[in-house]
């Protein structure tokens, strides 16, 4: 039997400085769900929303050279395709987020808008 393989998700992995911080946030200003968290003390976790899961791993070390976003202003640690991205936009602006990049339309027709996590982290939001 010669079946493709076929790739159903991705779970990128976001390193974050405070983990209960980055938690709080997906799940209290983006709406994320809790799905675990590991280690004792916590240093993993995993958020899901509809189909999107994000991994968080607590690091000490700094996740970012110091220039990195002076050279690469859209370094992005995700991208999270969504439908109804514009009604997405005003629920997070009403949770006060705050935006690398507000809503969109690039010069290729996706509309997009960056978010910046409390770790730094970028997470892109495409339709």
């Amino acid at each position: 039997m010669n079946e493709e393989p076929i790739l159903i998700a991705a779970e990128p992995q976001l390193f974050v400085p405070e983990l209960s911080a980055a938690c709080a946030f997906y799940v209290d200003r983006l709406g994320f769900t809790l799905m675990f968290m590991h280690g004792d003390p916590p240093f993993y976790a995993q958020v899901r929303r509809g189909g999107a899961c994000l991994n968080l791993r607590h690091t000490d070390c700094e996740v970012f050279a110091q220039d990195l976003r002076a050279r690469e202003a859209n370094a992005l640690s995700a991208t999270v395709t969504v439908h109804g991205i514009e009604a997405l936009a005003r629920t997070f602006d009403a949770a006060g987020v705050e935006w690398h990049q507000r809503l969109k339309r690039e010069i290729w027709g996706a509309q997009t808008f960056i978010l910046r996590d409390p770790g730094g982290n970028l997470i892109a939001f495409a339709e």
